[in-house]
């Protein structure tokens, strides 16, 4: 079987009620001989060249309640990204991601649903073989076993509805479907194979956003998103007969979110830091491949944290499936 490597990295605004936030969801796959691959820790892999890879992830959000009556506090959030990969050339990949999400208050008084704003970036992959050098069009199980690292860069293109109004004709911006203007992200990857069955992953990662104007004259700023994560996958079961292989991944990440800022004011009640643990699994099959893991925050920092209900880090739990195909 010809070795078959794919990453996804995607940018995912997933805004709350309480006027915050956004995410980043990393996703990434790789065949039977190569390394394996996390479920939201970005994979340093990239794809062959002259390939296409599709691309389909839920995450959907269940928040805790704060108050015993039902309010307008956020209840679930659920986030769709579908995404369209290909592989200029063996060490560069770009990719195209359309994000549709779905945001419900607790007591439905403001509940919004759309396609938000879509995103584009590109992915370069490396490895340490007694120097840099770009990843190779072909690499050998003694190859895959060298240090790989990966960077990126993207943009957010500000085509979602930002000025949603509610019955009212009031502007959440937390509820929008887009942030106005684009946010631009960057990061980096290291990954390394070892004892066969195992592979480390680490990846360090920015998005920054920009003053928007709303229609009603309020200028809000969200917070920059600093990401850290880490990921050991393990590959539990392969057979090369039927192209098939099962991971085990156990992932965690440390999420540290600015304070957002209105006219130029921080807000009350938005950013701080959060340790999110992610156990999944991984099925591939061919050029296949299925993800589902669980993520829950173990520990949080919030500044103001009792006004954060419906948040990132107020979650009782984020329900992740990914589906990928290359062709």
């Amino acid at each position: 079987m010809n070795r078959l490597s794919a990453v996804v990295l995607l940018l995912a605004c997933c805004a709350s009620t309480a006027a915050a936030h956004h995410g980043v969801a990393s996703p990434g796959m790789a065949g039977l001989e190569g390394p394996g691959a996390p479920l939201e820790t970005t994979s340093t892999a990239t794809l062959p060249a002259g390939s296409w890879l599709g691309y389909a992830k839920l995450d959907r959000a269940d928040f805790t309640t704060d108050a015993a009556l039902r309010d307008d506090e956020g209840d679930v959030s659920t986030f769709w990204m579908f995404g369209l990969g290909y592989g200029v050339t063996p060490w560069l990949s770009v990719y195209a991601f359309a994000p549709y999400q779905a945001k419900v208050a607790e007591d439905n008084s403001f509940n919004t649903a759309g396609f938000a704003d879509p995103s584009v970036l590109a992915v370069a992959g490396f490895v340490w073989d007694g120097g840099l050098h770009r990843t190779p069009a072909n690499e050998s199980l003694d190859d895959m076993e060298d240090w790989h690292f990966s960077l990126w860069a993207g943009s957010s293109l500000p085509l979602g509805d930002a000025d949603l109004a509610d019955p009212d004709g009031a502007i959440d911006p937390g509820m929008s479907l887009g942030f106005g203007k684009p946010s631009l992200q960057s990061g980096l990857a290291v990954s390394k194979m070892f004892a066969d069955r195992w592979t480390a992953v680490a990846e360090f990662s920015r998005i920054g956003f920009s003053e928007y104007e709303y229609d009603d004259g309020q200028k809000v700023r969200f917070g920059a998103e600093w990401r850290v994560g880490a990921a050991l996958c393990a590959r539990l079961w392969s057979s090369a007969a039927s192209s098939t292989r099962l991971d085990l991944n156990l992932e965690g990440s440390l999420l540290r979110l600015g304070r957002d800022e209105s006219d130029g004011v921080g807000d009350l009640g938005t950013g701080g830091d959060i340790l999110y643990a992610l156990p999944g699994l991984r099925l591939t099959r061919g050029r296949a491949s299925f993800g589902l893991g669980l993520k829950v925050p173990t520990w949080t920092d919030l500044n103001e944290d009792t006004t954060q209900q419906g948040a990132e880090g107020k979650e009782s739990s984020r329900l992740l499936m990914t589906f990928s195909t290359l062709f």
